[in-house]
């Protein structure tokens, strides 16, 4: 199997778009241990005795040198059964899988990330390589999980009004 491209997963969400998988978080991380070291908060800790920096920044440091490789190249969830499923079925991808909208394996994704199905039906249409093709076109056009993310996670948003 030649792959192409190595900024998807095997289960059919694309890696590239995700922050986590194309260093954002990394990059973030990282400016703000810059932020929190220039500006020198370590004197925080004794102001509000509930917060420890010295956690803190070493959270900080692990999120600012670390960045998921993606399943094709080794990362991703340790548990996840994808990328020996497909494999060994012959497929680059969970999407090429008929059995993809009832297996056990691709439900997390399915669940959390429903978008999959439309990335399924895609590839069902125009073959993997093309979809990924557009994908990563969807990646340079500034798409991202982030709204996804966001609406999933963050079920409501309130700013304090001053």
């Amino acid at each position: 199997m030649e792959r192409k491209n190595n900024q998807y997963g095997i289960c059919g969400v694309y890696c590239g778009q995700c922050p986590n998988g194309n260093g954002r978080v990394k990059m973030m991380a990282g400016e703000l241990k810059r932020l929190v070291d220039t500006v020198r908060y370590d004197w925080l800790e004794q102001a509000v005795k509930s917060f420890n920096f010295k956690d803190f920044r070493k959270g900080l440091e692990w999120f600012s040198n670390a960045q998921c490789p993606m399943c094709l190249n080794g990362g991703g969830a340790p548990w996840c059964e994808n990328r020996k499923c497909a494999p060994s079925k012959g497929l680059e991808s969970c999407l090429q899988c008929s059995d993809y909208l009832t297996c056990k394996n691709t439900q997390y994704q399915r669940e959390w990330y429903p978008f999959v199905i439309d990335n399924y039906n895609r590839v069902k249409q125009v073959g993997l390589q093309k979809h990924l093709e557009e994908e990563e076109e969807r990646t340079r056009a500034g798409v991202s999980l982030m709204s996804h993310l966001e609406r999933r996670c963050c079920k409501a948003i309130k700013l304090e009004e001053e």
